[in-house]
């Protein structure tokens, strides 16, 4: 929904509520948050945010705060989130709801222990509630293997995944009637494979783990930032965010042409997670990239990470179709993929944003160490996780992590580096892109009818060697079998 569709909504609504008796400021608020409930209960955020904005200006309550770090959280703002967890808890110490909040805000940004002493103060207050225990205890042994792992993280003969797989040992069972792979992935092979996706088959593990040692090989030698040469009047197509809607991938291929040596393609990351095809979506894409190295690309996204996948549903998709190995040597593996990409010289291209700091040029993000989990703060966060705004500036990012910049910084930055514009993605829009900052920065986010519910189109951009500028193609989501999005997603992850 575009901001000015949600204006007016949130105006139609609050002149209604004008036209009605109400006593104060107290009752006026509960009707406005009346209104704001049955927008979140059709899953328009957006409108539920706003109108309890304007229901916490005339009467802030804990309910209210606790109902906008809700709408928050569905909106993926955790910052916002537990900034009105905090109000709500300050307002009304026992109210229980605000620790949930609070926690599962913590818990999506990767803050393990924090949300801990969140389910902890919980389970003291409703000592019988089997939700709050049950996540309590979940949430406890993530912190514990958390604590366990950074003590073997000392030891530096410890052995990585890959270091480890014996896929010699793996059997192909008489029974398995998927697509075999040779020495090397071929076109044919990868064409079976999609058509055995498409109905639900499974690749055998012991393919997998050889697609994913191969891909694991070949992207740790791969620098941070990978420049791509396009030549004068060849096409070149850019992607945003996938999430696992395996259907909607192949709808692109579908538009667009399938991936090739003349159809090159650079996908701008988060390829997992929320949908509940991630292992279909990651494997074509590996597959692809095995097969045209040099004409199909991939970033890293923010959640290509341990932290992401954990909750948003990849390692529990990852484990429930092969197993535990399989989705740690994964965790391995997305910490090797490049976090930005240069076109011609001239389009630059992460998954998030720029920098909260000035002065950050091409050869800063060149020297990046990106061989680790995102931190929070730095030059691979900001490319992760940031995002633009509309005023000059910056400001702290909604989201938590990050930061959000402006047009001037937006300017100054690509004056500096030589850059004609900046792709990124990160965000869903209801077009599929957009436009900010004069043309100089472009959202394109791939996912449509994101989650099977914020009915918004996805999008991809095409550009030519000798015209680099952006061309969009629009397009809607396609339907899928009937599983729904974070189907393997933490328990813990619930809103209560």
């Amino acid at each position: 929904m575009t901001a000015t569709l949600t204006d007016d909504i949130v105006a139609t609504v609050l002149e209604s509520i004008e036209e009605k008796k109400y006593e104060n400021d107290k009752e006026k608020a509960g009707m406005i948050k009346d209104e704001a409930n049955q927008f979140f209960k059709d899953q328009v955020y957006d409108v539920a945010a706003d109108l309890y904005s304007v229901a916490i200006e005339l009467h802030p309550t804990a309910v209210l705060y606790g109902n906008r770090a809700q709408a928050y959280l569905k909106k993926e703002l955790y910052g916002s989130a537990l900034e009105d967890a905090d109000n709500a808890i300050s307002i009304d110490p026992s109210y229980v709801k605000g620790f949930y909040r609070r926690a599962t805000a913590n818990m999506a940004l990767g803050r393990f222990r924090k949300a801990l002493a969140d389910y902890q103060a919980v389970v003291k207050v409703v000592p019988n509630d089997k939700d709050a225990k049950s996540k309590f205890e979940e949430c406890q042994k993530i912190v514990r293997r958390q604590n366990f792992l950074a003590a073997i993280s000392v030891d530096h003969d410890k052995k990585t995944v890959a270091e480890t797989l014996d896929i010699n040992a793996m059997a192909i069972e008489d029974s398995y009637e998927g697509p075999h792979l040779g020495d090397k992935i071929t076109k044919e092979f990868m064409l079976e494979l999609i058509a055995k996706f498409k109905d639900q088959k499974k690749l055998h593990k012991k393919y997998a783990f050889k697609m994913l040692l191969d891909f694991y090989n070949y992207v740790k030698e791969l620098p941070t930032m990978v420049e791509i040469t396009v030549a004068a009047g060849k096409k070149f197509t850019i992607c945003g965010d996938v999430h696992g809607q395996f259907y909607d991938l192949c709808n692109i291929f579908e538009i667009n042409g399938m991936p090739s040596e003349t159809n090159p393609y650079l996908f701008n990351g988060d390829f997992v997670d929320r949908g509940s095809f991630s292992v279909e979506t990651i494997f074509t894409m590996i597959g692809f990239k095995l097969l045209y190295p040099n004409h199909f690309f991939m970033s890293r996204g923010n959640h290509e990470s341990d932290v992401m996948n954990k909750m948003y549903g990849f390692e529990g998709e990852v484990k429930a179709k092969y197993t535990q190995q399989m989705s740690d040597m994964f965790t391995e593996t997305f910490c090797w993929l490049p976090l930005c990409h240069l076109i011609n010289q001239k389009i630059f291209v992460c998954h998030g944003g720029l920098f909260k700091e000035d002065g950050v040029t091409l050869d800063d993000i060149k020297k990046t160490n990106r061989n680790r989990q995102p931190p929070d703060e730095g030059i691979m966060c900001d490319l992760l996780w940031s995002d633009p705004q509309p005023i000059d500036g910056r400001s702290p990012s909604k989201r938590g992590v990050g930061c959000q910049f402006g047009p001037d910084v937006t300017a100054k930055w690509c004056e500096a580096n030589g850059i004609e514009y900046v792709v990124r993605s990160h965000e869903v829009k209801p077009e599929g892109y957009e436009m900010h900052h004069n043309g100089q920065c472009y959202t394109v986010f791939s996912a449509p009818n994101y989650c099977d519910q914020m009915n918004n189109k996805g999008a991809f951009i095409t550009i030519t060697g000798d015209n680099l500028s952006p061309r969009f193609t629009p397009f809607d989501a396609v339907p899928h079998p009937k599983l729904p999005p974070m189907a393997y997603a933490n328990s813990l992850f619930g809103f209560n």
